[in-house]
């Protein structure tokens, strides 16, 4: 049996989000054994009378989103989040998921269940939805690192190839960097330096740089960019999005019986984008790096987006994931 260690007390709707992804993903995950660290009296009301393939720890503290992360997991040592990426660990549990505390996470994930001998600085790694693929684009990194140096961002490059190559089953990814323009001198030192690294490294596909405005285009597998452009890009495309579809809401719904009757018209079409840039089917952000797959879920995730994630825990496992990683930066 796979057994996961699941945080429920992180996420904005509590326990229930996460309880719902449970029943939805054991359905279908018949060797899986969710193991769900958090408070039991909180969770009661959502725990089904049929407990099959669940096992509740229970917790007595809990890390806020406010906290400072370094110092929550070591001063709150009973701390769903703290004991669940213990229990990974020591071996007890395979994998660990939570929707809290991202910064807290990242400190669980690098500190606790420890990074993979040769991987200098673990990346945030999601996976975007593009134009005209169901591959996605698996962008790394997305915020575990502010500042970085070149080798770092060479590292993530190998790392994002092998999620997509064996996650995405994307054959010979396409590998681009994230700059301020085409030409292979754009951007400062770190990015003019990273340029060179990749281009000289057969085993990475490298296709050169990609602007901001090209992201969503299809045009990579694999995008490489320091923490802080990485995440910037990432919360920028995310209030993007969403402030086009509100206005797209409103103006649709409150603007007369003809743009009402255009809008019914256009509604295919509308479910059809909407499907093709759905976020949660990818899974949630994985710390890559670590010694042990660890998953950020978006602390507004519902059930669904849940159960893509254990999904996703599903598949990183089968193929072995990590020991590929740590095969691959033994050798160097």
């Amino acid at each position: 049996m796979k057994r996961i260690a699941v945080d429920v007390m992180g996420g904005d709707q509590g326990p229930k989000a996460v309880i719902d992804g449970v029943l939805m993903a054991r359905e279908e995950l018949s060797d899986f054994t969710f193991v769900l660290y958090g408070n039991e009296d909180q969770m009661k009301a959502h725990l089904p009378e049929n407990m099959k393939q669940i096992e509740i720890v229970h917790t007595t503290e809990e890390i806020l989103g406010e906290d400072e992360p370094v110092k929550s997991i070591r001063q709150k040592k009973d701390a769903s989040m703290v004991l669940a990426a213990k229990s990974v660990k020591n071996g007890e549990n395979d994998a660990l998921l939570s929707l809290g505390n991202t910064g807290a996470l990242l400190a669980s994930g690098i500190f606790i269940v420890g990074r993979i001998k040769g991987i200098e600085r673990p990346a945030l790694m999601p996976v975007l939805p593009v134009e005209n693929s169901d591959k996605g684009l698996t962008l790394l990194d997305a915020g575990a690192n502010a500042s970085c140096k070149s080798k770092h961002m060479v590292q993530w490059a190998e790392m994002g190839s092998f999620y997509s190559q064996s996650i995405r089953h994307v054959e010979n990814p396409r590998v681009a960097l994230l700059n301020n323009g085409s030409e292979f001198d754009k951007g400062d030192e770190l990015h003019q330096e990273v340029y060179q690294l990749l281009s000289d490294r057969p085993n990475i596909n490298f296709i050169g740089n990609i602007e901001g405005n090209e992201v969503l285009q299809g045009k990579a597998d694999v995008l490489v960019a320091d923490g802080f452009s990485g995440n910037v890009m990432l919360k920028t495309l995310e209030g993007t999005a969403s402030t086009i579809m509100g206005v797209l809401k409103e103006n649709l719904l409150n603007n007369g019986l003809k743009v009402k009757v255009g809008a019914g018209l256009a509604k295919p079409a509308f479910k059809e984008i909407s499907k093709q840039f759905d976020m949660a089917i990818y899974g949630g952000a994985v710390l890559m790096g670590a010694k042990a797959p660890v998953i950020k879920v978006h602390g507004r995730g519902d059930g669904r987006s849940i159960y893509y994630a254990f999904h996703q825990v599903d598949e990183m496992l089968k193929q072995d994931l990590v020991q590929q990683v740590k095969q691959a930066f033994d050798k160097k």
